[in-house]
């Protein structure tokens, strides 16, 4: 006989447990809190400093109706064009109506003739800056990395002397030295590089790079000492961790130990100064652009002040500004993703 109505009773293993229920439920009411909150503060982070940005811009010295009419004009002429761009209005009320129109992607038009788009300009140098500083933080990597692994796996030796006073040396030369010297050897005396030419990436992907090499090593440069000695004394530390005494105790290559064991809990330090690098890259690269004429941010930027274009002078220096805020947030999302541990604690 078949009984519909009787409810034939589970077996423990195939009951849910109702504290996993109850923490995945409250793990995901965490997760939802915390993403709450981080976006509420990057909305309140840029908030200030577009608020900075547009302050500290507005007291750069120069008047932008000289800028737009040039000297000489009747003093009629330049108070229309004051009116005309809102300069007698209240500050307050002058950055809501920036905010709003860069809300909308609209940054404005540059005073310095011929009047072009400031949009299309940001849009136009901000692609160049980027690229350099993620080619030139890669190559930085690379280098870098296989270095301080070196330098820790006999630290105090001959190798590990002679990585730190390599680094040492580049640590002490300044940038503009480097991209002469490169420009004295690569494009004077073998002329293997252009100077002062760039092409790109949409144009011709393979003339970018050859045009982008010399800029990109330049930058790299200035980031290998310290990607080197940080990730080395990181790795020194991690190598005299228990986990990594027993892995040698049970006759694991060394390799391995350090690829597989020791990398990745030494990473967490590098993955900061990546981020921060990334971020004061795209616009702290002046001199390297300026010796290789490059139109990137940092050129465009210096200048725009020392034009009194203050349209781009705000919108360049608000970009990079909220490019540095994203990263840094993104950075603390790479930690979850890296380290198992902050991903529980936060769940």
């Amino acid at each position: 006989m078949v009984y519909d109505d009787v409810e034939v009773p589970r077996s423990p293993a195939s009951t849910p447990s109702v504290k996993a229920t109850v923490k995945r439920t409250r793990g995901g009411g965490v997760r939802a809190r915390r993403l709450a909150g981080k976006a509420v503060q990057l909305v309140t982070v840029l908030l200030i400093v577009s608020f900075g940005t547009f302050m500290l811009s507005a007291l750069l010295p120069g008047d932008p109706a000289v800028a737009i009419l040039g000297e000489g004009q009747p003093p009629e002429a330049y108070a229309q064009v004051r009116q005309e761009l809102g300069l007698n209005d209240p500050l307050l009320g002058r950055y809501v109506d920036w905010l709003g129109s860069v809300l909308r992607g609209d940054f404005g038009t540059s005073l310095i003739p011929p009047r072009s788009n400031v949009t299309e300009r940001l849009l136009a140098a901000f692609p160049v800056s980027l690229q350099l500083a993620v080619m030139a933080l890669i190559l930085a990597l690379l280098i870098s990395i296989p270095l301080a692994m070196i330098s820790a796996y006999r630290a105090g030796g001959v190798v590990d002397r002679i990585v730190s006073a390599i680094t040492f040396g580049i640590l002490s030369v300044p940038s503009f030295v480097a991209g002469l010297l490169l420009i004295a050897v690569a494009v004077n005396q073998f002329e293997l590089f252009p100077r002062a030419h760039w092409v790109r990436i949409t144009e011709s992907l393979p003339d970018n790079l050859y045009h982008a090499f010399l800029p990109m090593v330049t930058i790299a440069l200035l980031e290998i000492p310290t990607f080197t000695r940080l990730l080395r004394s990181d790795l020194v530390n991690t190598l005299q961790e228990d986990f990594v005494l027993a892995s040698r105790a049970k006759g694991m290559p060394s390799w391995r130990i350090m690829l597989f064991d020791a990398f990745r809990p030494s990473s967490y330090s590098i993955i900061t100064v990546v981020g921060l690098s990334l971020a004061s890259l795209i616009g702290s690269t002046v001199i390297v652009e300026t010796l290789f004429s490059l139109p990137g941010m940092g050129s465009l930027v210096v200048k725009a002040a020392g034009q009194g274009d203050l349209p781009i002078v705000q919108g360049a220096v608000l970009v990079i500004a909220v490019t540095y805020v994203v990263i840094n947030t993104l950075v603390d999302a790479a930690y979850s993703i890296v380290d198992p541990r902050i991903r529980r604690a936060q769940s």
